[in-house]
């Protein structure tokens, strides 16, 4: 295989129709991608199961097993949840269009399909599935403590700082938890129906007797919600702590990790903040404590734990 064909990206076309087939076969081809066919939902499954394209177009009415329930079986897949699916149909009313993005699907076209427009959508989602990708990447060597789970728990990623937290004795084979705890998803129910303020964290210790808070920050996708891992500080700046000083309660966990020899970026990461704020946080500390360094701000921090001990 050339190194240029190892560039080229994988289309697989679901279509129960032979001429749909040759007709996307010839244009994608074209187009400088490698296409692999199937005629229903069982043999797109068999084909996954030995490679992982990088888009699908799907047909969304096809005899058995339809395109909506195939497009939701190949997102349960394991390493499918992030390839873009672009249904195909002859049905442009609301609710097929709605059913699709449902199941999993991305976009839709209809039929008689415009092949320079199904080209322009594929290099579009294409781009967005890149970004996304490297988007993770940068959190996996970011040192974070992610995870996404789909509504109903399940664990779809996790960068491997959150697979360490989340492994336990009831694990995959993977190392990572295939759900969460009840009591977490319990809380993550509240947050869907607006019982429970989303970026107020859930404290735990479930997990290998770690203190940990569970925050949510976002939604990624239809189905995809974006939470984040962290031990729980608070045992190490007590309220007495800050109050003594006369720091807030951010302020005073900013200066606990200080005195224990954290750099500004370990504390960034710790606290999820970023390494601006953790500045603009010191900038204050120090001004309240009168000193002018890190060196003399631990050493406060130092004698007032002391006391409170």
């Amino acid at each position: 295989m050339s190194p240029d064909s190892k560039k080229r990206d994988i289309a697989l076309v679901i279509d129960d129709s032979p001429e749909t087939l040759r007709m996307l076969t010839d244009a994608l081809d074209g187009a400088g991608m490698t296409v692999m066919v199937a005629m229903d939902g069982a043999a797109a499954m068999r084909i996954v199961e030995q490679i992982t394209p990088d888009i699908i177009l799907l047909d969304a009415m096809m005899p058995g097993m339809d395109g909506f329930e195939t497009c939701r079986r190949l997102k349960r897949t394991p390493g499918l949840s992030g390839v873009p699916v672009i249904f195909m149909t002859g049905l442009a009313e609301s609710e097929h269009i709605v059913r699709g993005l449902e199941a999993g699907g991305v976009d839709y076209v209809t039929k008689p399909i415009v092949i320079v427009e199904m080209l322009a959508r594929i290099r579009v989602h294409l781009g967005n599935a890149r970004l996304s990708q490297s988007a993770r990447a940068a959190l996996d060597v970011s040192g974070r403590f992610l995870l996404a789970v789909d509504r109903v728990g399940k664990v779809i990623w996790a960068t491997p700082q959150a697979q360490k937290l989340l492994a336990s004795d009831d694990s995959s084979d993977e190392g990572v938890r295939l759900d969460l705890p009840k009591p977490w998803l319990d809380w993550l129910e509240q947050v869907h129906h607006g019982l429970t303020q989303p970026k107020t964290p859930l404290k735990s210790s479930l997990l290998r007797n770690e203190d940990l808070r569970l925050q949510y920050m976002g939604k990624l996708g239809p189905d995809e919600f974006l939470l984040r891992l962290a031990r729980d500080t608070s045992s190490d700046s007590p309220t007495e702590f800050s109050k003594e000083l006369g720091l807030t309660s951010r302020e005073g966990e900013v200066l606990a990790w200080l005195s224990k020899g954290k750099t500004n970026r370990d504390i960034a990461q710790i606290l999820g903040l970023s390494p601006r704020t953790v500045d603009k946080h010191l900038e204050q500390v120090y001004a309240k404590l009168g000193v002018e360094n890190r060196t003399a701000a631990a050493a406060i921090a130092t004698s007032a734990n002391r006391r409170n001990n």
